[in-house]
């Protein structure tokens, strides 16, 4: 385990105290300088936890771009690599995402499913709205975790 992921396991109570009960407005005025400075210090490419250990739902445009993509029929697409999840969303047959290569870029990239292209959610209100998803990625994503501990550290510092 790498000592961001053994922190943010730490700091998990204290994100989640912070997204649920800390100032809302300000969080989100921060976010898009916060993304910034992770994927200016991050590089996805040395880690893509996120295609190693989940998948994202692909949504039914998803499904039509990448198999006309792949010049391959919507239910050949499905049946090779995707499952219906207990939530009823189609997600990735097989972990680590079938369409990462092993250099960890993704084959699919410019066709890539929604929630991949948006994925970690540090510019949105996605941060603060989904709490639980949010403490999972920043277990998991070292940008998500570098959002986090900035946060902590500007709403500790206005708590004082």
């Amino acid at each position: 385990m790498d000592p961001w992921q053994k922190e943010a396991k730490e700091h998990q109570k204290q994100y989640k105290q912070m997204l649920e009960r800390g100032n809302k407005n300000n969080m989100l005025r921060a976010l898009p300088k916060l993304h910034d400075e992770a994927f200016a210090k991050i590089d996805c490419l040395q880690c893509a936890n996120c295609c190693k250990n989940y998948s994202p739902r692909f949504k039914q445009p998803d499904i039509k771009r990448i198999a006309k993509a792949l010049r391959i029929k919507e239910g050949e697409l499905v049946a090779r690599y995707l499952v219906l999840d207990k939530e009823g969303d189609y997600v990735s047959r097989t972990k680590p995402c079938p369409f990462l290569a092993e250099d960890n870029t993704c084959n699919i990239y410019d066709d890539r499913p929604s929630d991949c292209a948006r994925y970690p959610y540090t510019d949105e209100d996605v941060l603060i709205k989904r709490v639980s998803l949010t403490l999972m990625n920043a277990t998991v994503c070292p940008a998500t975790h570098y959002v986090m501990e900035q946060l902590l550290a500007t709403e500790g510092r206005k708590e004082k």
